[in-house]
Parts: C-alpha cells; sequence; structure tokens
C-alpha cells in the first residue's frame, strides 16, 4: 500500500505542475486550464494531427451524402419493393438517379422474370369478379404462400378478374360455363392505379412486372366466366379468403326458376349455401345421367373386384356393386349428396323444399369449383394439358 501511494505522487505532481490540479480536487480553473492547453496544441499541428484533421473534416462533410443515399434507397425500395442489394447496386450503377435506377430494375425483373417462367408454381390465389347475370373466376399463380399474401400481387389478382369480366364475347352471354385461357387475356390492356404500379400496359406486362417484383414466377393459368339467362341467380362462395374476391378454393352455382317474380332473396340464400357445398363436396356430376360412361365403368369395375374378392355368388356379387354404385352416386353428384348444412336432406330435397317456398320450380343451372394449384404436380409429370375445373 506504501508503494502504490508513493507510486501516485509523482504523478499527482505532475498533474498539478502542468494543468493546475491540485490533486484532491477539480475546479474550474482545471477545467479553463485543460481548454488552454488543448488550443495551444492544436495551434502547433504536427503532420500527424494535421492529416487526421482532415479526415475529420471529410468524415463530416461526406455524412449528409449517407444520409442522403438511404432516403434513395428506402424512396426506391417502396417503389419496387426489389431486396435492398439490387437496389443499392442499381442506384449506384446509375450514379445515383433514382427515375434511371427504376428503369435499371425494370430491366433486371424481366430478365431475372423470364429465366423463373419455367420454375413450378403451384401457389397462388383465385379472384372472383361478378355483375348482373355473370362471374368470372381466373387463377392466378406464384411458387410460395408469402407472396400470394402480398398486396401487389393481390391487387393484380382482383384486376384480372375484372379483365375477364369485361371481355366482349357473345357465347359468354349464352348461359353456361365458358373458359377463358391466358391467351384470351395477356394481349388486353389493363389500367392499374396502384402506389407501386401504375398506369397502361397489357396483363402479360403487368404479370412480368409483379414477377420482377417479387422474385418469383408469377403466372395466369386459367380463367372461366359463368352465364345466366334470367331469371336466375348466380351465387359464390370463396374458401380461405384474405379479402373480399379472394380466395384459395371457389365454388359457382347458379339457380334458375320459372316464375321471375318469385322471391330472390330465397334464392340468394339457398345459392350461397349451395355454393358453400360445391366447395366442401366436391361434386363432379349435376345429376345421375350426366355421369360419364367412362367413370361409370371405371368404377363399376373396381366394386366388382372388391366383391369378388368376398367369395359370394355372381348374383349377390352383383347386387353388391349395384348398392356400393348408388353410394358412388351419392358422393360425386351433386342432387344426390347430403346437403352439408342439414345431412337429414340431399340436395335434391332442398330443392323440391325451396320450389314450394316460392311458389315456382327451382333448379340447378351450372357449378363450378375451382382450387389453386390443383392438378399441377401431375400436369407437370405428364406433359398434359390444363383441364377444366369440376363443371357441370
Amino acid at each position: 500500500m506504501a508503494l502504490s501511494r508513493s507510486a501516485k505522487r509523482p504523478l499527482q505532481i505532475m498533474l498539478s505542475t502542468r494543468h493546475g490540479f491540485s490533486g484532491k480536487n477539480y475546479s474550474t480553473s482545471t477545467c479553463k486550464a485543460v481548454s488552454t492547453t488543448i488550443s495551444q496544441l492544436s495551434d502547433t499541428k504536427t503532420p500527424s494531427e494535421s492529416a487526421f484533421g482532415m479526415f475529420f473534416r471529410r468524415f463530416s462533410s461526406q455524412a449528409p451524402v449517407a444520409q442522403e443515399q438511404m432516403s434513395l434507397i428506402k424512396q426506391l425500395r417502396e417503389r419496387t419493393s426489389a431486396p435492398i442489394k439490387d437496389v443499392k447496386a442499381a442506384l449506384v450503377d446509375c450514379n445515383w438517379d433514382i427515375e434511371e435506377a427504376q428503369k435499371d430494375l425494370r430491366k433486371r425483373g424481366k430478365v431475372l422474370a423470364s429465366k423463373k417462367s419455367g420454375r413450378t408454381a403451384a401457389e397462388g390465389l383465385i379472384a372472383l369478379a361478378q355483375d348482373e347475370g355473370r362471374a368470372a373466376l381466373i387463377e392466378l399463380n406464384c411458387e410460395t404462400d408469402f407472396v400470394a399474401r402480398n398486396e401487389i400481387f393481390q391487387y393484380l389478382a382482383l384486376s384480372l378478374a375484372k379483365q375477364a369480366l369485361l371481355i366482349d364475347n357473345s357465347s359468354h352471354k349464352i348461359s353456361g360455363i365458358h373458359p377463358v385461357g391466358p391467351e384470351c387475356l395477356e394481349e388486353l390492356k389493363l389500367n392499374l392505379e396502384h402506389p407501386r404500379i401504375s398506369g397502361e400496359t397489357t396483363v402479360q406486362n403487368a404479370i412480368t412486372e409483379i414477377a420482377a417484383m417479387m422474385g418469383e414466377n408469377v403466372r395466369l393459368r386459367r380463367g372461366v366466366i359463368m352465364s345466366t339467362s334470367s331469371p336466375a341467380v348466380i351465387s359464390t362462395y370463396l374458401h380461405t379468403s384474405p379479402q373480399p374476391g379472394l380466395g384459395r378454393i371457389a365454388g359457382l352455382l347458379s339457380l334458375e326458376i320459372e316464375d321471375g317474380n318469385s322471391q330472390l332473396e330465397a334464392l340468394q340464400h339457398v345459392g350461397s349455401e349451395l355454393a358453400m357445398h360445391v366447395v366442401a363436396a366436391k361434386p363432379l356430376f349435376l345429376t345421375k345421367e350426366l355421369v360419364s360412361s367412362n367413370a361409370l365403368e371405371s368404377e363399376r369395375e373396381i366394386l366388382k373386384s372388391q366383391a369378388e374378392s368376398s367369395g359370394k355368388s355372381q348374383m349377390a356379387i352383383e347386387k353388391m356393386v349395384e348398392g356400393r354404385l348408388r353410394k358412388y352416386y351419392e358422393e360425386v353428384v351433386l342432387l344426390e349428396q347430403k346437403f352439408i348444412m342439414n345431412d337429414t336432406i340431399n340436395v335434391k330435397m332442398l330443392l323440391n323444399n325451396l320450389s314450394k317456398e316460392v311458389g315456382s320450380p327451382v333448379k340447378v343451372g351450372n357449378f363450378f369449383r375451382m382450387e389453386v394449384g390443383e392438378g399441377i404436380q401431375r400436369l407437370e409429370a405428364s406433359g398434359a394439358d390444363e383441364p377444366m375445373a369440376q363443371a357441370a
């Protein structure tokens, strides 16, 4: 301890001598002395001190520029949704001209989008647009559910459905279900009004630009229009809907009535429930008579093979097959299916009850079911064309 105290004294004496420290307390005169010393030192510039001063002044002069650069990066990122590293690279290449950098990003994005066009896009959304007597569905695909949740992707999907509904085709005015392939839409003009993508462009260019923004393969897969003649009601249902007009599974159904003055409100209520039923029960045919011969024969062969394994007589096997065919009809034929809202009746009985309620015969004109990504993996493996979704 004595040695330690003796070691501290010379330091205290030196400080007291140079700067006026008392060694026991700090006074105002001490601060003045330190200030005076620093001022004197700054007047006498060594080469190293001079270099440090130049560096400090240069750093201070560049600080506002760095802030401005960060602001430009943020602005361009908000405009394009491109990754930050791509945004910064474009700005650097374009000498921090934000307009030129935005053009550069669009060019780069379109090149990347074309390279990614071969990748599997099985996610996405179904968009619905409807007016009096018609309803349009389109399926817009992407690679991940993350992109499907993006507001720009959703905005484009809704815009495409509205555009499909505007197609002026005489066949679309006839009651029924009409396919709308990508080739019918790609060259049509779109007038977009979104903060990140606006102005007039073609459908194909809009899809390419969104693909560039999202960094994924985005494609318009298919579309349909359901039309009906009056008096009738078209009802719709969207399952897993992130916002009105969008979903992962869609059901369309038209109810036709002989008396146009009947209670349309009752028709709309039951129609909405039946559109939900179509989504949940996945019917393939409207009536037993409309079951395709190929589907029926295939099912009959399967049921016969299962019955023969029981070892019963041929007559018993035939009865078993017919009984199981009735069960098959209940699974795939809309009118024979148990109504999902009340399984004590089937859809045919529901329509009979509705006809009595409104005082006029009511029947299902058409129905349609579409699900995001259905069959895509199988199609790519086989190289087959796109199928239509279940419809009647």
